[in-house]
């Protein structure tokens, strides 16, 4: 007998993509950590360190207080304002001797691509505002939710790809902090 190709089979599938091209998979609901932050702050914390050696703690800290605290605007200024980290560095101010300095804090290593930490994380559930939604793939480089992958089983014909790009944008509506750091959706159905 054949089994359907289900959405949790076309997830694992997915995910086993993922896996061969190097990503650490991780399940989301096994992972301790803040749901109501979209950020995986350990791997953030150690990537940072990691890409900007020299760097004191402080200046890693107000990186990822710039990161996670974003001034006024909506939800897109939010996102132009982290794409514009990811390209060029976060401008941070730091004291060496009581002498104020200023430096770049750089989010993603694009010379050196294995110094980075990729991960693809299932059902990694997150809340804000009192809604708790769980997209089925995260994709985070260097703890950063850069990837949101959003799938439909392809044995189903009355949901297809979009219920995938409806469910995308109540994501945006319901957890649209996620969306600041977003630079990719994905929906598919496998058509």
């Amino acid at each position: 007998m054949i089994m359907p190709f289900t959405e949790d089979t076309f997830e694992q599938a997915v995910l086993e993509i993922f896996q061969n091209l190097g990503y650490i998979f991780l399940h989301g609901p096994d992972i301790d950590r803040d749901y109501s932050s979209p950020i995986l702050e350990p791997v953030l914390r150690d990537s940072l360190v990691k890409l900007n050696k020299g760097l004191p703690v402080e200046a890693i800290n107000e990186a990822i207080t710039k990161l996670k605290n974003f001034e006024s605007g909506s939800q897109l200024q939010k996102n132009m304002v982290f794409m514009d980290y990811l390209q060029n560095g976060i401008t941070v101010r730091y004291y060496v001797k009581g002498e104020e300095r200023n430096s770049l804090v750089y989010l993603v290593d694009y010379e050196n691509v294995n110094c980075n930490a990729f991960y693809a994380v299932n059902q990694f559930t997150y809340v804000e505002n009192g809604n708790n939604r769980r997209p089925d793939i995260i994709v985070f480089i260097n703890g950063l939710p850069l990837v949101l992958i959003e799938l439909k089983s392809p044995s189903k014909d009355e949901v297809g790809a979009e219920n995938a790009y409806n469910q995308i944008r109540n994501y945006m509506q319901d957890i649209p902090s996620m969306f600041y750091y977003n630079a990719f959706c994905v929906i598919s159905d496998l058509s």
